[in-house]
């Protein structure tokens, strides 16, 4: 079985460095302390296959609200159907009372029994005895009080991902873990919406290559017989099925509707600024400035939510304000 794990973060480089751990790989660098983009990676952990996938950090703050909430729907479809295990990663030695937080968010991106599927995962670097970690972790109070809003769930890492000596009890937490919810992975409505998108993209991908999968299938039945053509069959369609899965997992329905949605609001973004500089020159000037500042806002596409929120920031939140109810009916987005 493959064990699907979603790796999240609240700032910095910890998750990053949790993924090289658990894969045994530098597969991010260093100096990376943020994404803009969801990942997967596939890896193996104290031999169990893992599809590891990374989200940007839940405190990203150099994304906008509508490319942010893009990626966490993102992260979403490449963990489809749900993720078995939520690691919560932190640098023990940057650990503050603000990141006891960190699982309300998590709550909030992921859904209310997130916490049931999590556990925290502190980073620590060198030489270090564990048991005087373990210790660490019992008798401070900010730490602890993270750690039992987890069901008391906690795992500590060696940043080094060459350290693999602690890979076998990271991977029987996740499994006693999973026991106490009877095997189940982690599910919630969005997580449905996410598998079923992802589905939908897969049919229509499929039905594309439907003519390039026929003429394989005739090729390998003009090369194989028996046995050793079902084997080929087998060997092409799950080579096919799973470049299709990743494609469906990166771009389908419900992550178009986000981008949409954004570039909408740069639209109006750009509509409503262009007015309100052409409202100096006359009804004409108004005309004229909206249809500029309509194309010039729609360009932008999703970064434009930050002009959105910079405007309504100007223009206040009175409902006589036509730019505001303009945007607010029209082009606010939809609740996740």
């Amino acid at each position: 079985m493959e064990l699907r794990i979603l790796v999240v973060g609240s700032s910095g480089p910890s998750q990053f460095s949790l993924t090289n751990s658990i894969l045994g790989r530098e597969e991010f660098s260093k100096d990376v302390t943020s994404i803009v983009q969801s990942r997967k990676n596939l890896g193996d952990l104290a031999g169990t296959r893992v599809a590891l996938v990374n989200g940007p950090n839940l405190y990203g703050k150099h994304l906008s609200r509508t490319k942010m909430k893009t990626e966490m729907k993102r992260c979403k479809c490449l963990s489809a159907p749900g993720p078995h295990a939520l690691l919560m990663a932190f640098d023990l030695e940057q650990i503050c009372p603000n990141d006891v937080k960190t699982p309300k968010l998590m709550v909030k991106r992921f859904g209310e029994d997130a916490l049931s599927h999590t556990i925290v995962l502190l980073a620590y670097e060198g030489d270090v005895d564990i048991l005087a970690l373990e210790s660490r972790v019992s008798t401070d109070w900010h730490l602890w009080e993270l750690i039992e809003q987890c069901g008391g769930r906690y795992h500590v890492f060696n940043k080094n991902w060459r350290d693999r000596s602690r890979d076998k009890e990271l991977l029987q937490k996740i499994e006693r873990m999973l026991a106490t919810l009877g095997g189940q992975h982690y599910t919630s409505r969005s997580y449905g919406q996410a598998e079923e998108s992802v589905r939908k993209e897969e049919r229509k991908l499929l039905k594309k290559r439907a003519a390039e999968t026929e003429e394989a299938w005739r090729e390998l039945e003009q090369q194989y017989r028996g046995e050793a053509l079902r084997w080929q069959m087998d060997a092409y369609n799950n080579s096919v099925g799973a470049e299709i899965r990743a494609k469906a997992e990166m771009d389908n329905g419900w992550l178009r509707t986000s981008l949409a949605v954004g570039a909408g609001l740069g639209l109006a973004a750009g509509a409503a600024m262009g007015m309100a500089m052409g409202a100096v020159a006359g009804a004409m000037g108004m005309t004229m400035g909206g249809a500029f500042g309509g194309l010039m806002g729609g360009s932008a596409g999703g970064t434009a939510q930050v002009a959105i929120e910079h405007l309504e920031d100007r223009v206040g939140p009175h409902a006589t304000n036509f730019n505001t109810v303009f945007i607010n009916r029209f082009f606010r987005p939809p609740r996740s």
